[in-house]
């Protein structure tokens, strides 16, 4: 007797091959089918992942010669900050002088507000907070020029700093340079920052530190800190924070955003 075996119908693939409802499972594709063509949302996801696999979170190289790689960072030098005050940015609390050439009457030696105001004749309150000595004596030059004098030359001096900034960068909601008021450790500082961005690797947060007479960097793991099982170190003036990106979360955030439809579909990697 002829034993006949029901053939299975062919199943139909749409051009959205490369996802799958959450709902749904993923039926594999018969061995007799023929190759498919690759859909347009499966190529972007081919080229995101490509991309984002070649570009890692930052980490620290243990044959750098530009930075001395340690498991704990020493106390900051003593001197530490910027090798020349040319580079300097003024923050509260400096104490700085400004001169006005030829108009001796208009120097001004005194102190920076907390909010980084500075105070000079006829140009009044000047935002000195976050800019070098050169970039503050072109804004009162500016503020001067035309209505007061004709073409004034200003010098900004240095006399003495007392502002403590940290340098807060990477996967932050808001990196910038901050003040640091008392006591700051590392948790402390990233939720200076606003906290971690949605993209961050907390298992790779680095300080950078210029400790005897060296640069020096150190990567610690800020999960294991807000679990208690690290110590949470403390930031110093001038130290420069730098939260790693994972590469993976990036990927996926990059992903829907290119490709909206993912908020219902899940990619088959």
């Amino acid at each position: 007797m002829l034993n006949i075996r029901p053939v299975a119908k062919p199943l139909i693939y749409p051009d959205s091959l490369a996802f799958t409802s959450r709902n749904q499972p993923l039926l594999a594709a018969p061995d007799f089918m023929e190759p498919v063509t690759v859909s347009k949302p499966f190529a972007i996801l081919a080229v995101l992942a490509a991309t984002s696999a070649c570009a890692g979170s930052v980490d620290l190289d243990e044959n750098s010669s530009a930075v001395t790689v340690a498991d704990t960072l020493p106390l900051p030098d003593v001197q530490a900050r910027a090798s020349s005050f040319a580079d300097y940015r003024i923050g509260p609390n400096d104490e700085i002088e400004v001169t006005v050439f030829g108009v001796d009457e208009m120097t001004r030696r005194g102190t920076v507000d907390t909010a980084g105001n500075f105070s000079m004749p006829l140009a009044g309150a000047v935002m000195a907070g976050g800019k070098t000595p050169d970039e503050l004596a072109n804004l009162i030059e500016d503020k001067l020029r035309g209505r007061y004098l004709k073409d004034p030359q200003v010098a900004v001096n240095i006399v003495e700093v007392r502002a403590n900034l940290v340098t807060i960068d990477g996967a932050v909601r808001q990196p910038g340079i901050y003040p640091i008021i008392g006591t700051l450790t590392l948790q402390q500082a990233v939720a200076t920052a606003r906290g971690a961005s949605d993209t961050a690797d907390l298992d790779t947060v680095i300080v950078f530190r210029q400790a005897q007479g060296q640069r020096m960097a150190a990567k610690f793991d800020l999960k294991d800190i807000r679990s208690g099982r690290m110590e949470d170190p403390i930031i110093f003036a001038n130290d420069i924070v730098v939260v790693g990106e994972s590469a993976t979360a990036r990927f996926l955030r990059d992903l829907r955003l290119t490709v909206p439809t993912l908020g219902t579909f899940v990619p088959v990697l």
